[in-house]
């Protein structure tokens, strides 16, 4: 077994960061767990279900309630899974395939896991863009590019912290709340007939129009096309990776007591997060349920239609604007944890860190650009089938992700005592059971559909090959970890093994690069790295000049900053060669990350130390990058001196 190391931390941004391990009790403790379920919630409530309830609503009225309530435990009890792994082996389900399945399987598991994440980004992006279309009467395809913007908005948020990071996203969902609870309450829709809707059935539609005396009757597999929809869109794969990972921003007591503790108070936070998600998923369905079905507008399935519709049927003016400010709510919110799950993913199963900008770029663009296609082709019109079919892309790769993470948190060699019981595994597996039948159901009857409309050989063969693959794909998922041959595990003790320290070999740097802001805090820098230095240390003064001049000519440049700087440099170089050690100072220009990087790789030094300047807000946001993309560049030991 191998212990874990700084690439293999899942968010190591914030891994940790919040300490739980005080003397805090009750609600108190408590609080301190709470939200990282609120994070993987909003993915529950993102403008994809929207499209989903509110076609089940207004078609089908309340009948589909049970729908949501059956995803709701499903997600409750899957989510905890996704939590356990993450609290009791410390590793996210990403880390944990690419230490199980072969590098073949894990790149396709891999790539599945990017097409749910670009499918999810979809159906924010073209919430939002519809949102801001309905408040300002800005063209669709204006408003989906304008939500490029929200990219640093999200690099703002992680530079303050996961705990102002969840403020933010309760916050949201408060909006989100209220502005349905207002509209509920403005409908007010009958309990006992609400009630009901949460008897399983799957109604047929030519009933419930024969009830409204319609006559274009629908067949039963679009109420399950819908149901399924409903499910894709609630139980979400890549909120088991992000929740696996997001339960580790908690740091907690690694032995028994600690853990279970963890557990224990990480499925009250699903609980709290996932029954809130439900109350908003059902408040969209029976809001349509009531304001359209009961009125005979069973048409009704589009959300701009719905916004149009909301005020002159309800006779409020401010109903339809409460409607598209949730609806921008919804959005924003959902689009922060999409882009946490596609870091997680890419880290996970490639090992690979990218620029956080980078990746929500790329993130964004994989949704921008269909979106633009589908509007610019078929017009604004079908955008809401788009809506519900990104959520049957993602229905489509819930096995690929719930499979892996059940066969994880059963593993008595990798969770120890923590395993899941055997009622909890039975329910997974019938969860998982029922899942995969309703996609294969789906995707039968819509290849049986296209094998009859169609005479493409090319087409059918596609289908066939894809089909084939899919079930080859699942069924390798379920047997693998339990015939294959395992790779190596990272050790899950609850202290890892400690050899003593009789035998440990003291570092000797030779070379100590220090990075100096010429500030009031450059003693304390200096004093840090004489404190892990030896009588031969040679210490590397860097500086990085900030002058207009500087960033415009780089080394060329010789204006009096650059001047002064360089004076100052050498007052340091002289200071500590009176006092016995061998200095040299260098400067540096245009960009400090780098630049430092550069530096401290061209004069070989063993170790940097560079100071953190403790900044909040924008502050942070525009000096932390420095110390953030040094220590992820260097390999050597970097010395955080906070001042």
């Amino acid at each position: 077994m191998k212990h874990l190391t700084d690439k293999d931390i899942s968010l190591s941004e914030v891994h940790g960061t919040v300490d739980t391990t005080g003397k805090a009790k009750g609600w108190k403790k408590i609080f301190s767990f709470l939200g990282p379920a609120y994070l993987v919630s909003v993915g529950y409530m993102d403008p994809g279900n929207w499209a989903t309830d509110l076609a089940g609503g207004s078609k089908y009225g309340y009948t589909l309630i049970w729908v949501l309530l059956m995803s709701n435990l499903m997600a409750l009890l899957l989510q905890s899974l996704s939590a356990r792994l993450g609290i009791v082996r410390g590793r996210d389900l990403a880390q944990a395939n690419r230490e199980t399945y072969p590098k073949g399987i894990n790149f396709i598991l891999w790539l599945l896991a990017e097409i749910a994440i670009a499918a999810t980004d979809l159906a924010e992006v073209l919430g939002m863009a519809i949102g801001i279309q309905l408040l300002t009467g800005l063209p669709l395809i204006w408003g989906v590019s304008i939500t490029v913007l929200d990219t640093f908005l999200l690099l703002y948020l992680q530079r303050l912290g996961i705990r102002k990071m969840e403020a933010f996203i309760i916050a949201l969902i408060a909006v989100i709340g209220c502005c349905f609870l207002i509209n509920i309450i403005i409908a007010q829709p009958q309990l006992f007939e609400v009630i009901k809707g949460f008897i399983p059935s799957l109604p047929e539609a030519k009933d419930l129009y024969a009830a409204k005396n319609m006559s274009n009757a629908l067949p039963k597999e679009t109420a399950l096309y819908l149901a399924i929809g409903i499910i894709g869109a609630t139980v979400m794969p890549h909120n088991l990776y992000l929740h696996s990972a997001l339960v580790q921003t908690r740091k907690i007591r690694k032995d028994k007591k600690g853990i279970k503790e963890a557990l224990k108070f990480s499925f009250i936070d699903s609980t709290i997060a996932l029954n809130i998600a439900f109350l908003i998923n059902a408040a969209i369905l029976i809001l349509a349920a009531t304001v359209f079905f009961k009125t005979g507008r069973t048409d009704v399935g589009e959300i701009r239609q719905a916004h149009e519709l909301l005020s002159p049927m309800l006779g409020s003016t401010i109903a339809s604007t409460l409607f598209a400010v949730a609806l921008i709510a919804s959005g924003q919110s959902s689009t922060v944890t999409g882009t946490l799950a596609g870091q997680i993913v890419m880290e996970g199963y490639l090992r690979l860190r990218i620029n956080p900008m980078m990746r929500r770029l790329i993130t964004r663009l994989l949704a921008i650009i269909p979106a633009i296609v589908v509007i610019a082709i078929f017009g604004e019109d079908e955008v809401d089938s788009l809506l519900i079919f990104s959520q049957v892309i993602l229905s489509l790769q819930l096995g690929f992700a719930v499979i892996p993470l059940i066969h994880f948190t059963s593993d008595k060699k990798t969770m120890g005592d923590f395993a899941i019981k055997p009622i909890i595994k039975f329910l997974a597996w019938l969860v998982a059971t029922v899942l995969v039948y309703l996609n294969v159901k789906m995707v039968t009857a819509e290849a049986t559909d296209f094998f009859a409309s169609s005479d493409s050989i090319t087409g059918k063969i596609v289908i066939v090959l894809a089909g084939l693959m899919f079930a080859a794909l699942l069924i390798y998922s379920i047997l693998y970890p339990l015939f294959g041959k395992q790779k190596s595990m990272v050790s899950i003790q609850m202290h890892p093994e400690i050899a003593g320290i009789a035998h440990i070999e003291i570092p000797h740097y030779q070379k100590i690069a220090v990075a100096l802001d010429f500030s009031e805090n450059d003693t304390k820098l200096l004093a840090a790295a004489i404190g892990q230095s030896k009588e031969n240390s040679e210490f590397i003064l860097i500086h990085i000049v900030e002058s207009a001049s500087a960033i415009l000519l780089g080394d060329q440049t010789a204006d009096y900053e650059t001047q002064k700087d360089n004076e100052r440099l050498e007052f340091y170089v002289n200071e500590l060669k009176q006092k016995g050690f061998n200095a040299k100072g260098i400067l540096g220009f245009r960009n400090s990350a780098k630049e430092i990087v550069r530096i401290v790789k061209s004069e070989n030094a063993d170790m940097l130390v560079v100071g953190a300047h403790g900044h909040t807000g924008l502050k942070d946001f525009i000096y932390g990058e420095t110390v953030n993309a040094v220590r992820h560049d260097l390999k050597i030991p970097v010395l955080v001196v906070s001042l």
